[in-house]
C-alpha cells in the first residue's frame, strides 16, 4: 500500500479530540466557586462549556477528515 500524504495530514486533525480530555482531566484546576456566570458557579459552567466545545470540535474533525466514500 503506497503512502498517502493526504491521509497523514487528515490524521493530524484527530489530535483535537484530546483537548476536552485534557481540559477536564484534573478537576482541581476548575473546582472553585468564582467567577460565577449568572449565579452559576465556575465548576458547573466550565464543564457545560466543554460539552458545547466538544461537540464543535467533534464536528470540525469529522468535517475535515471525511472522504467522498463516507458521504454516501
Amino acid at each position: 500500500m503506497p503512502h498517502d500524504p493526504t491521509l497523514a495530514a487528515k490524521r493530524r486533525w484527530y489530535w483535537l479530540l484530546a483537548l476536552p480530555f485534557v481540559g477536564l482531566l484534573f478537576p482541581a484546576w476548575y473546582s472553585r466557586q468564582t467567577p460565577e456566570l449568572d449565579g452559576v458557579p465556575f465548576f458547573y459552567w466550565y464543564q457545560l462549556g466543554w460539552v458545547v466545545l466538544t461537540a464543535l470540535i467533534t464536528g470540525l474533525v469529522y468535517w475535515r477528515v471525511r472522504t467522498p466514500k463516507n458521504l454516501r
